[in-house]
C-alpha cells in the first residue's frame, strides 16, 4: 500500500467487528489479473481493517502477490495466504507450511510432469511462450501459452481458451490419466490451472483461522462457478461467499456491507 498509509492495526480486539474476517482472492478481485492493485482498493482495505480482520488468499506464490499488492503485503494484511494458504502468514510471522512433493514423492511427480509437457507439445495453439510448469511449494500451475507471455497474449489466450475449452480438455485429460493421485485440477485466471492434492484448495487457508473462532467469515472471488479456483471457498458452509466480476465490483460489494 502507498507510503502515506498509516502503520497497520495488529490487534484483532481493536476492529470494529473483531469476529469477523474477509478474504479475498487476488487476481480479478482486489486487482486487475497480474497487474497491480488500485490506490482506490488500497485506501477501501485500510479503512475495512480499522472495522474487520483481513487477509488474501491466491494460489500464486508469495513474491507473485507482492507485485500485485505492494512491498508491504505482509504488514497490510492481517493474514497472507499464499499457495491457498499452504504458505502462510499471521500478523507478519510465517505458519506452518506444506509441500507438494512430500505428498506426491518423486517418481508420481515425474510422471505428471512429462505427460503435461508432452500434452503441451502436441497442443495447436496461435502463441507458446516459456515457463509451462511452475512448481510452487503446494501445487504446480500450468499453462498451455506459458507464463511469460505478455499481458496481450494473455487477453488474447484467455478469449481463443474461452472458445476452445482447451484448459477444460487438458484438466479432462489428466484427471483421465492420474485418477488415483489424489489431486484437484483447479483452472483459474486466464492462461493456466493449478494442480494441487485434494483438500488443498483455498479451504486450506480455513485451518489457519481457526482458532481465532471468527463468527462471520466473508470470501470474495471471481472464480467461483464449479472448477473455479474460488469454488470450494466459496460454498464451504462456514463461509459467506460474494461473486464478483472486477475490483470495482469488490469495493462495491464492501461499501454495502460496512459503510
Amino acid at each position: 500500500m502507498s507510503a502515506d498509509i498509516p502503520a497497520p492495526i495488529t490487534a484483532f480486539a481493536d476492529r470494529e467487528f473483531p469476529d469477523t474476517i474477509c478474504l479475498f482472492d487476488v487476481d480479478g478481485t482486489l486487482s486487475p489479473a497480474r497487474l497491480q492493485i488500485s490506490e482506490s482498493m488500497e485506501k477501501t482495505l485500510q479503512e475495512l481493517r480499522k472495522k474487520c480482520v483481513i487477509g488474501f488468499v491466491g494460489g500464486s506464490d508469495l513474491s507473485k502477490q507482492v507485485e500485485q499488492l505492494g512491498p508491504s503485503v505482509l504488514q497490510n494484511f492481517d493474514y497472507c495466504f499464499s499457495e491457498n494458504g499452504l504458505k502462510a502468514f499471521k500478523l507478519g510471522e510465517e505458519l506452518a507450511s506444506q509441500s507438494f512433493i512430500g505428498y506426491l514423492g518423486e517418481d508420481r511427480y515425474k510422471k505428471l510432469v512429462n505427460f503435461c509437457l508432452h500434452y503441451i507439445a502436441d497442443m495447436d495453439i496461435p502463441v507458446k511462450r516459456g515457463t509451462f510448469i511452475e512448481f510452487r511449494n503446494g501445487m504446480i500451475n500450468v499453462s498451455p501459452i506459458g507464463r511469460n507471455c505478455s499481458h496481450p497474449e494473455r487477453n488474447e489466450f484467455e478469449k481463443f481458451d474461452l472458445e476452445h475449452k482447451l484448459r477444460e480438455k487438458f484438466v479432462a485429460a489428466l484427471q483421465n490419466e492420474f485418477p488415483d493421485f489424489g489431486l484437484t485440477f483447479s483452472i483459474g485466471g486466464q492462461i493456466s490451472f493449478d494442480v494441487f492434492p485434494t483438500g488443498w484448495d483455498k479451504t486450506y487457508c480455513l485451518r489457519h483461522i481457526k482458532p481465532e473462532n471468527f463468527k462471520t467469515i466473508h470470501f470474495f472471488g471471481d472464480k467461483t462457478f464449479k472448477g473455479g479456483n474460488d469454488y470450494e471457498i466459496y460454498v464451504h458452509p462456514d463461509v459467506t461467499g460474494h461473486a464478483v466480476n472486477s475490483p470495482v465490483d469488490t469495493e462495491r460489494i464492501l461499501r454495502e456491507l460496512f459503510f
